[in-house]
């Protein structure tokens, strides 16, 4: 497995493939049904539930009858955090849940979880900021067990 936490100072000398600013990823050799119950596992044991699970290959295929990959988006919630985003800023929800994606490329399947610090850090508040921070710790927790 190749793993890489994706939260860089832009001139890194770490140039990892498939690096993105704004979350970790990495490719593994489970199924892809295995890569969603290992996730949801991990993402319970560090606090999270998964409130959504959109399947992108059965959308596309219903909404445009275009054949798509597996690719799901698996919308996760810790509600203490939550909470805390919330009472810090108002409008967060609208950048909740934490998102995590599972897919298959090249043979593989990707997992990919949002950087919660990537995310809220634009917004400008400290005490968000500390929320995230916490999130933070936790994700790379769940994508470090992956």
């Amino acid at each position: 497995m190749s793993a890489g936490w994706l939260l860089r100072i832009r001139d890194s000398p770490d140039k990892e493939e498939n690096m993105i600013n704004y979350g970790f990823t990495k490719q593994t050799d489970y199924s892809f049904e295995e890569a969603i119950a290992k996730v949801t596992e991990a993402l319970q044991k560090e606090g999270f539930g998964v409130l959504t699970r959109i399947d992108l290959k059965e959308k596309f295929k219903e909404k445009l009858g275009v054949d798509f990959r597996k690719y799901t988006i698996l919308g996760a919630c810790n509600p203490a955090h939550a909470f805390k985003a919330v009472q810090a800023e108002e409008n967060v929800g609208l950048l909740l849940p934490c998102n995590t994606i599972v897919y298959e490329k090249d043979g593989k399947t990707v997992i990919s979880i949002v950087n919660p610090m990537a995310v809220m850090r634009p917004i400008g508040n400290d005490k968000l900021c500390d929320v995230a921070g916490h999130v933070e710790i936790l994700l790379k927790r769940v994508f470090n067990s992956l």
